[in-house]
């Protein structure tokens, strides 16, 4: 069995890699085209968790990754003016506390909020936001208790990430072939894909075909006539300004988005330099003006000049057909608002490994990927117009998005959740509550009523119970080192170029 990727950066490295790992039989073969006058989008240089299980397939030591892709560490997104001017929350990876009487913590929180609307935030029942609103780090496994309920991510080049990735893939047996593809052939009764023309005159033959040459696209869409389905009526924003800038202060151990009149910018700090975009929509917005507010928001002197990107966000309306299986860009597009980008290559190949080895393509096969596949995209798409549809904002861009009709499972949770404060979770959710939670609570977006167990709890004690877990978790991140300190003790980079 040969299987041929078509495409590098990350799409293509992680395939390689995730491959590699699990299909070493002596007849299989991996082999990645890519050329080096293509460039990497490079888009999404911050992960979520779930990259922890990639590093841990691979045998990654995480000091190393870290060090080799000038790397930091995330354990969350700040969310700034969103919902409203002014309004800050934040999105950690974990929960808010154990379950108090068989309940989520955010339902005693509502309780107590509808008594006293001065209490502190839910965000202070917040592991990772005790770390975080500190500029403090320290691995979960490090920690003890319910102050070790939480996970990381990380930030990272992604060019030195793809670069990082081939080492591993080469290792294990991936041959890469330099080349700029021309033309994909179908057999004339089959209609899979026989082989790959290269611009240099090579000939490329395989068996399976994986797609990861980006936007373009060139198996999926152009040599199988696979249609994209557009979900630029939800997700309105269709550019991106991005630039990088001089390291400004400390290193803040998790990502920034801040909410602009048409869009939002976001800010990921690395070892060298700081990461920056403007992602917002060219209908409300013109892209002399989002540079301009672009270079507005940047903390540090900025370098080189600014790169734009024009997208229209969507899926494939399949991404598995006949014998080619598109994975990143190839397959959709879905903004980086919550760095979900890298998941969903991960995860694609992930079902790859589940649903193909030492198997033909057959059409169940096929479509159970499709299946997962489409439920993942639609699951984080809903997730990210939760951002964006309950909004206060006064600007004609956010008036457009807080009045426009939204998907049949988004309006079902938010209705659940207007009514009761309970989430609805689905097959394929990426985001489970206290995700959902804390994206609604911080930007204001309150239910009209709460679970009533929660009123059996008499009120002074729950309020006791709140002083004392936002006392223990405060205590547990000031025992942590400083970001910066952790990463110059454990995992600095070699060369901060």
């Amino acid at each position: 069995m040969h299987y041929v990727i078509a495409g590098g950066g990350a799409a293509g490295w992680i395939t390689a890699a995730v491959l590699s790992r699990y299909l070493s039989a002596p007849s299989t073969r991996i082999t990645l085209i890519e050329s080096e006058d293509i460039g990497i989008i490079g888009v999404g240089e911050a992960t979520v968790p779930v990259i922890g299980e990639l590093n841990r397939l691979l045998d990654i030591h995480e000091p190393d990754f870290v060090a080799a892709t000038n790397g930091t560490f995330k354990l969350g997104i700040e969310f700034v003016d969103w919902g409203e001017t002014g309004r800050r929350h934040f999105h950690g990876f974990g929960d808010y506390g154990e379950p108090i009487a068989a309940l989520s913590p955010h339902h005693h929180w509502l309780r107590l909020h509808r008594q006293d609307n001065t209490i502190p935030p839910l965000d202070d029942w917040s592991m990772p936001w005790a770390a975080a609103s500190q500029d403090r780090f320290a691995p979960h496994e490090a920690m003890q208790g319910e102050a070790a309920e939480f996970r990381h991510a990380y930030h990272f080049d992604a060019t030195l990430y793809a670069a990082y990735l081939r080492k591993i893939a080469e290792k294990h047996g991936v041959k890469r072939v330099e080349g700029r593809i021309l033309h994909a052939a179908r057999h004339s009764e089959t209609g899979f894909v026989t082989h790959l023309d290269l611009a240099d005159g090579q000939r490329i033959t395989g068996d399976i075909f994986i797609d990861c040459t980006g936007f373009a696209s060139l198996l999926l869409e152009r040599a199988m006539n696979v249609g994209f389905r557009d979900w630029s009526h939800w997700l309105p924003c269709d550019r991106a300004a991005t630039i990088s800038s001089a390291r400004a202060g400390r290193l803040t151990p998790f990502t920034r988005s801040t909410a602009r009149t048409a869009g939002w910018q976001w800010r990921i700090p690395l070892q060298n330099r700081t990461g920056n975009g403007h992602v917002y929509a060219s209908s409300f917005l013109s892209d002399d003006e989002a540079t301009a507010r672009l270079f507005d928001g940047l903390e540090g002197e900025a370098l080189g000049e600014p790169r734009m990107l024009r997208f229209t966000p969507g899926r494939r309306e399949r991404f598995w057909e006949g014998n080619v299986i598109a994975i990143g860009l190839a397959a959709g597009f879905l903004e980086p608002l919550e760095s979900t980008a890298l998941q969903l290559i991960q995860t694609g190949a992930a079902r790859i490994i589940e649903l193909l080895p030492g198997r033909q393509p057959e059409p169940a096969l096929a479509d159970e990927y499709n299946r997962r596949t489409t439920l993942e995209y639609e699951r984080i798409r809903d997730f990210i117009i939760a951002h964006y549809c309950r909004s206060c904002r006064s600007e004609p861009f956010w008036r457009h998005v807080a009045a426009m009709d939204l998907p049949d499972t988004l309006q079902h949770k938010l209705a659940l959740w207007g009514a009761s404060g309970h989430i609805a979770l689905y097959d394929m959710e990426s985001h489970r509550e206290p995700s959902w939670v804390s994206v609604l609570i911080g930007q204001g977006v309150l239910p009209r009523a709460y679970d009533p167990r929660a009123d059996m709890i008499p009120p002074d004690r729950l309020t006791n119970l709140m002083k004392q877990r936002r006392a223990y978790l405060a205590q547990a991140a000031r025992k942590m080192p400083c970001h910066d300190y952790f990463i110059d003790k454990t995992c600095a980079a070699d060369q901060r170029l």
